[in-house]
């Protein structure tokens, strides 16, 4: 007889350890591409703060030949240095400062994105392996199913057509089981590829059942625009474009140079020095890169609009999946139930001589499919609670991410 295969139940989904995932988003090679991007922003910021102001020395040495007199040995000295005037030093060290809040920013949202992958592939890999297992057991049922046929046919009391049947449905049962390893075994070297250091056992672990998180959804729903990097770091990188637009605008009025000349002439017996002062003439040039700045920044404050659009539609999106989702697999829960059970007592009725075999494995064919649909089911039900989770900053947390 063809038993049910129970529906697999979890207190919760399984997840890896905690400290674990933490550790393997801090040294994913694009998060540790990105605080190197951090650091170079921080160095941009003290630049911007020094400036490109520096001293300038200039000097000329010359022997002049005078006719009627005598050779004099001649030099000149210049020590100059370029200065901005007011308001400009306080404009770059407030980009400099926002240039390092984009780059934070970035380097989080990096680490999100990275937490999102690691996410997707362990449960493509959990998926995998819970639907391998119900086919094994669907396999195990069916060669249970055909050594019965054949030993009722030793008795006379099967055909050779039921033998046929059972042996047909065996290897497509084997066929499908052979199918869902090889699925586990590709998710598994994907989620291995990619994040060598996160521990893996040989087989995935259980599924489990999605579980609801301590917040409630509208609340985590909330969370994931307050909270967003994206939207941090186009803010600060929209302050920063208008920052340097100022800068520009300001810096249409050049930097005076400031210096000392010293000379000598007619081998000392001329001497002096002074005070030189030089201030370029802005043009063309210096209004059209104020104008491109200009620009630059309303692009910007139009980049900071599409970034609340864009995480504000994935909130809504991340609350409608994490709502839907889980009904629609209690639905599909609720019918591999039904046809579990029919499955069941379509066994039994053929047990008892009532119904034929081929509708007993047609029965125990639906009850399979329904069982891998609610598998599936399950599994993008979890997925969304975590996603959501993900993307309000709740779980899997590094030391150098802000809540």
């Amino acid at each position: 007889m063809l038993a049910l295969l129970p529906v697999a139940a979890q207190a919760a989904p399984s997840l890896p350890p905690e400290g674990a995932v933490v550790a393997v988003l801090d040294n994913a090679p694009s998060v540790a591409a990105a605080r190197a991007r951090l650091g170079a922003a921080q160095a941009g910021a003290t630049m911007l703060a020094k400036g490109t102001h520096e001293v300038t020395v200039m000097g000329s040495y010359v022997t002049r030949d005078v006719t009627g007199e005598r050779r004099f040995d001649e030099f000149d000295a210049t020590v100059t240095r370029a200065f901005r005037l007011p308001g400009k030093a306080a404009l770059d060290r407030k980009a400099g400062a926002l240039g390092v809040e984009v780059a934070q920013n970035r380097m989080e949202d990096t680490r999100h994105q990275a937490a999102l992958m690691l996410s997707r592939l362990w449960f493509d890999w959990l998926t995998a392996g819970e639907l391998a297992r119900c086919d094994d057991a669907n396999v195990a049922l069916l060669e249970q199913a055909l050594h019965a046929v054949e030993r009722r046919a030793q008795l006379r009391d099967a055909a050779a057509l039921e033998i046929d049947q059972a042996r047909a449905a065996l290897d497509q049962a084997r066929a499908l089981s052979a199918g869902s390893h090889a699925a586990s075994e590709e998710a598994r070297a994907m989620l291995a590829a990619i994040f060598p250091d996160l521990p893996l056992g040989a087989e995935p672990p259980a599924l489990g059942t999605p579980e609801a998180p301590p917040q409630s959804l509208d609340a985590l729903r909330d969370l994931v625009i307050a909270r967003s990097h994206e939207v941090r770091a186009a803010d600060r990188e929209a302050a920063r474009l208008g920052t340097l637009a100022e800068r520009a605008r300001r810096d249409r009025t050049a930097d005076p140079s400031i210096g000392l000349r010293a000379f000598s002439e007619r081998s000392g017996m001329e001497r002096g020095g002074g005070i030189v002062l030089s201030i370029p003439l802005g043009g063309g040039y210096r209004r059209a890169v104020a104008e491109q700045a200009g620009a630059e920044a309303n692009a910007g404050l139009m980049d900071l609009a599409e970034a609340r659009r864009v995480v504000e539609s994935t909130a809504d999106a991340d609350l409608a999946a994490a709502r839907n989702r889980e009904g629609a697999w209690r639905r599909l829960a609720a019918a591999a139930d039904s046809a579990g059970a029919a499955a069941e007592r379509t066994a039994r009725g053929h047990a008892l001589g009532a119904i034929d075999l081929a509708d007993v494995l047609s029965a125990r064919r639906l009850a399979r499919d329904a069982q891998r649909l609610e598998i599936t089911a399950r599994a993008d039900a979890i997925r969304a609670l975590l996603k959501l989770q993900i993307d309000s900053h709740t779980i899997w947390m590094g030391s150098d991410v802000e809540p």
